[in-house]
């Protein structure tokens, strides 16, 4: 039985991985707990065992996001909606362990891209992810990876759907922001994954800890909530488990944070994905 909350509660970016994972088993957890929405983010290509060399190769990673998603909604009282990309990740792979060149990593993060937009398209996905390395690179790689983000913010304005974006940790991504301006699409749209409690650009999607909610419900912006589960056996309970939202709301409301609750789960997905979680909730 699942312990209501009395509100829809929304995990904003976790993985789910039905075959080498916990997936279908990790949802259950989330609803149990009270979790009513998920937005269900690809695994990186090569952590689902595809190595790929075009655009069309990324296919099979969508698929597998779209099938898992399918059967999520089974388990949920509210739904759970895909969101599909390139693991920016990904041209350290390719430049590094395989011999592409910068621009040729370019090319093929692109066409994955391209490729995941096409089920933005068909509304077989409800947003796309893109970003640019965590971590130091060379030059010519953080260019190309600045090219493949701008790339997505640029699809993602001709569908006029979201985007989140994996990026180096920061309190300012007006950069982005501006970017996203000037491709036409609503920097209120894009969404920093793995945020902090206080970012100015684009929409923050906070990790779950107490410390980093706090900050976000003092400040009032509008914000997701997230525990970014990666799902993978070998990092079990990895970066946070299923159950954390569901339990950080129900701190939340017990710290008198109702209005942040109402924003994180109603408010900003109706803002930034035009997704209804209250009306889309089964009682």
């Amino acid at each position: 039985m699942s312990d209501d909350l009395g509100t829809p509660v929304l995990d904003d970016h976790l993985h789910l991985d039905p075959e080498h994972g916990r997936g279908l088993e990790a949802v259950k957890d989330f609803a149990r707990s009270g979790g009513t929405h998920l937005l269900v983010v690809n695994k990186p290509s090569w952590l689902l065992g595809h190595e790929v060399e075009t655009g069309e190769d990324f296919r099979p990673v969508f698929e597998t996001t779209l099938e898992v998603v399918a059967r999520a909604n089974e388990l949920l009282d509210g739904r759970a909606w895909p969101v599909l990309g390139v693991h920016p990740g990904l041209v350290s792979k390719l430049v590094d362990d395989r011999g592409f060149s910068p621009d040729e990593a370019r090319e093929l993060m692109q066409a994955g891209l391209d490729v995941a937009a096409e089920y933005v398209d068909s509304n077989d996905a409800l947003a796309l992810k893109t970003g640019r390395p965590h971590y130091d690179t060379s030059e010519p790689v953080w260019e190309a990876s600045n090219a493949v983000l701008r790339h997505g913010l640029e699809l993602a304005a001709e569908r006029d759907c979201a985007v989140q974006l994996h990026t180096e940790a920061s309190e300012d991504l007006t950069e982005i922001a501006d970017w996203a301006e000037a491709a036409g699409l609503d920097p209120r749209k894009v969404v920093k994954h793995y945020a902090g409690g206080e970012l100015v650009g684009p929409t923050p999607s906070v990790m779950s800890e107490k410390d980093r909610l706090d900050v976000a419900a003092e400040r009032g912006e509008p914000f997701l909530m997230e525990t970014d589960f990666v799902d993978d056996p070998d990092r079990p309970g990895a970066v946070m488990g299923p159950k954390t939202v569901p339990r950080r709301v129900r701190w939340m409301r017990e710290q008198g944070y109702g209005d942040a609750i109402r924003n994180a789960h109603v408010e900003t997905p109706e803002r930034v994905y035009g997704v209804d979680t209250e009306a889309t909730l089964d009682r």
